[in-house]
């Protein structure tokens, strides 16, 4: 199961991270997504979680749209469709996501 949680306050997000780890929660598990490459970048760095790459300006191929890919991203993560659609929507908005591939995490975090 996925757990997946927005944010406004990077700090916020980081904190959190730092506490899924300190849970023995594998930062293999541990995704951040948003719309700023920067600013995912940053949260990687300051928590050594994964970054969900996706690229923008390549909307070749099977992708009409960037949402389109990113949508695809989280649903390989285990993010349903209406979910990822509206994930999508709010990384619109500024959002950053924090997505663990561990149930456990809700309990931690959640």
């Amino acid at each position: 199961m996925t757990f997946v949680k927005s944010y406004t306050n990077d700090e916020m997000l980081e904190k959190d991270v730092n506490k899924l780890k300190d849970n023995n929660i594998s930062s293999n598990n541990i995704f951040i997504l948003s719309h700023d490459d920067d600013r995912t970048a940053r949260i990687v760095n300051n928590t050594e979680a994964s970054g969900i790459d996706y690229n923008k300006q390549d909307i070749g191929g099977d992708f009409e749209k960037p949402g389109d890919e990113l949508r695809e991203k989280l649903r390989e993560l285990g993010v349903a469709d209406a979910d990822a659609h509206e994930y999508e929507e709010d990384m619109d908005e500024g959002k950053v996501f924090l997505i663990v591939k561990d149930e456990s995490a809700k309990s931690i975090v959640g």
